[in-house]
Order: structure tokens, then C-alpha cells, then sequence
């Protein structure tokens, strides 16, 4: 049975919870009919390493290259794969970032549910070199 502390014994006990949740693990907690989870930057990137960006690699006829991201309908063009995969990071970041800042919106959006693990990982991420790195490319067609 999930343990779920009550909102008002968290206040009062701020400090020794948070020092829980970063040194023992997560915490749930329920204030009137509202359930919190809270927990540290390391838990929340062990359990969104699960997840990974792939995209669709496509030789274009001018010989520049086009990464389709499958997880979130981004499309972005390079000269090579490498200023392609670039262009695709900074896109998956800006992405998140507006995401984030009006996530009552896209967050309840049906269509867009998905891609909150996505946005969490590119925010935590925060690198637009690192996450063009953890980009995996595979061979498509025009």
C-alpha cells in the first residue's frame, strides 16, 4: 500500500521530508483532495531514462539531410546529419520550454499528453549538444 503522508505533517516537517526524498526515496503526500508526489533531479532522470529520441533519417536530392523526430512531430533540415541533428535538439528544447511555460494547456492537450516525458527529459537535459547526441537516427525514405 502506497504510503501517503498528510499535507499539513509535511509542513511541519518540511525539512526532515525533503532530506527523506533525496536521501531515502520519493515521498507522496495529500493535501484536501489533491495527491503530491515529490521527489529529487536523480530519481526523476534514472526513471526518464527509459525514454529516447529517435528520428528518421532522410538523404534529401540537394544533399542535406532531414531528421523527423518520431516522438514529437518536429522536422528539421542540416547540410550534413550532424548540423541536422543539432537544428533537431534545439527545436526538441524550445519545444519543451514553451511546453513547460503554458503546461496547463499542452498538458491536458489529448494529443499532447505524450510528450510530457519527452519535455521533462529534454528540461532536465538542458543541453542542446547532449540531447542531439541521444538522438538515434535510423534510415527512412523521401
Amino acid at each position: 500500500m502506497l504510503q501517503v503522508m498528510n499535507a499539513t505533517d509535511v509542513r511541519k516537517e518540511w525539512s526532515s521530508v525533503v532530506d527523506a526524498t533525496v536521501r531515502v526515496k520519493p515521498q507522496f503526500f495529500k493535501r484536501t483532495r489533491d495527491y503530491v508526489f515529490l521527489s529529487d533531479f536523480r530519481f526523476m532522470e534514472d526513471l526518464l531514462a527509459g525514454y529516447s529520441y529517435s528520428a528518421v533519417r532522410m538523404a534529401e536530392e540537394d544533399g542535406s539531410v532531414t531528421l523527423a523526430l518520431n516522438e514529437i512531430d518536429l522536422v528539421e533540415n542540416g547540410k550534413d546529419e550532424e548540423d541536422a541533428r543539432t537544428k533537431l535538439a534545439s527545436a526538441i528544447l524550445e519545444y519543451a520550454e514553451d511546453y513547460y511555460s503554458d503546461f496547463s494547456y499542452w498538458g491536458s492537450a489529448p494529443n499532447r499528453k505524450s510528450h510530457i516525458p519527452y519535455v521533462f527529459k529534454a528540461l532536465f537535459i538542458g543541453d542542446i549538444q547532449k540531447i542531439g547526441e541521444s538522438i538515434q537516427c535510423q534510415a527512412g525514405k523521401i
